[in-house]
């Protein structure tokens, strides 16, 4: 079964939890704090492998937690970071955040990795807290949350030459005769349902791999018949053959079906109009071949090299061959949308400035309550001990620091007020 979209859960690990200790060692006096932090949480991280071919491991598993940080200990210790946790993806796998629909990585190169979710930092333990006036701090930090998001997860096939066609045309034949693939071949409509790929050699040494992708119908750009799940696929290829039937048996004029796919690629994504393509007239063994084929090049208004073969007697495949191979050489690699950079030849790491996320957001509940979220609130209280008074406090001093309290009071907060954080509930103290 081939599997090419799939959507995933991942998160990183938690950072370690800082520790409260002290040492206490004889003869000496004030031993002092001695906590140490924890660890860090360990990355969710795609790496390529370079023989996968389809996202079947991931129908199985769709959950991809990453371990936690190991806790501080005392005398200072530092907990053990933990280590990334390393997901192997087919060549082709493009990462979509599945809120923001933002790409997150581009994934085509063997061994190339991205980091999809962050592990979070390990919390601090006491000793990083002692100040002259308080040398010994009760508090520590509790980890940091990993991040946690879900992906989709897109395969683009990397093929440098995509056949596309009405299904029937003789795109899985032609494959058969050229390279090694053996795709199903049958007198019926959609023998193809998933793509193929086959290595193909020319008598001049030269290699290039081909997709023969399942048929393309009307309306396939708007979900119609099969060929709209893989029109992906022909985004990263370079040539573009048009395998066109020119014996006419089924009753349609070879011409229309040229335009018609055309017009399925050009709905898909404009930029597929950019592709170079080579137009194949294929079954010209069959009787009205030839006059269909002179009717055709009358019609055909755009320059494209027409070659004309028969996948049985084999006539004119290996002249295809070679044009194919020299229009690759000529051709340079098309950058996908979001990679605007690649046409000017620059390879650059992408810095984002991560816009800084709204500080938090009070709304009244029905029962009267108050409600407070935001990114930085959840975070700081996911990482309070609140078992030890002294943490507690730091927590409230905090919130004041970032204008809770003033909110909450213009709200119309009062004394024994009800606040909730998450799920938990806190009482308002004017």
């Amino acid at each position: 079964m081939f599997v090419d979209q799939v959507k995933v859960f991942v998160k990183g690990g938690d950072g370690g939890n800082g520790m409260v200790a002290y040492r206490r060692e004889k003869y000496v006096p004030k031993g002092g704090p001695a906590g140490g932090d924890g660890g860090n949480g360990a990355n969710v991280v795609f790496e390529v492998e370079e023989g996968l071919r389809t996202l079947m491991d991931f129908r199985y598993q769709r959950h991809f937690k990453a371990p936690r940080g190991e806790h501080g200990m005392s005398k200072n210790q530092h907990g053990r970071n933990a280590q990334d946790m390393v997901v192997k993806v087919p060549p082709g796998t493009v990462v979509i955040d599945d809120d923001t629909k933002e790409v997150i990585a581009d994934l085509v190169e063997h061994g190339q990795r991205a980091v999809i979710a962050k592990g979070g930092r390990g919390g601090r333990g006491n000793s990083r807290f002692a100040t002259p006036a308080n040398p010994a701090p009760e508090i520590a930090e509790n980890g940091e949350p990993g991040q946690e998001r879900y992906i989709v997860m897109e395969l683009k096939l990397l093929a440098d030459v995509g056949l596309v066609g009405f299904p029937s045309v003789g795109k899985s034949t032609l494959l058969s005769v050229v390279s090694a693939a053996k795709p199903k071949i049958a007198e019926y409509h959609f023998t193809t349902i998933v793509p193929n790929l086959g290595v193909v050699e020319t008598e001049d040494n030269r290699s290039f791999v081909m997709a023969d992708l399942p048929g393309l119908i009307e309306g396939a750009s708007e979900g119609v018949g099969l060929g709209h799940q893989f029109l992906r696929h022909i985004e990263r290829t370079r040539v573009i053959v048009h395998v066109i039937d020119m014996s006419g048996l089924e009753g349609r004029d070879p011409y229309e079906d040229y335009q018609t796919i055309n017009k399925e690629l050009q709905e898909y994504n404009l930029r597929l109009t950019e592709r170079p393509q080579i137009i194949v007239a294929s079954k010209m063994d069959m009787p009205d071949s030839e006059e269909n084929l002179a009717a055709f090049k009358e019609k055909l208004q755009e320059d494209y090299p027409i070659f004309p073969i028969s996948a049985v007697t084999r006539e004119g495949i290996r002249e295809l061959l070679f044009a194919i191979a020299d229009k690759l050489e000529e051709t340079p690699e098309f950058p996908l949308d979001h990679d605007e950079d690649a046409d000017k030849g620059v390879h650059r790491v992408l810095y984002k400035h991560e816009t800084q996320q709204d500080e938090f957001d009070i709304t009244r509940e029905p029962d009267g309550s108050f409600a407070v979220s935001g990114f930085k609130i959840e975070r700081l209280f996911k990482m309070t001990d609140f078992s030890r008074e002294e943490s507690v406090r730091r927590f409230a001093r905090q919130l004041r620091s970032f204008g809770v309290d003033e909110a909450l009071r213009q709200k119309g907060a009062t004394d024994g007020d009800i606040v909730r954080i998450l799920e938990y509930e806190f009482e308002f103290v004017d």
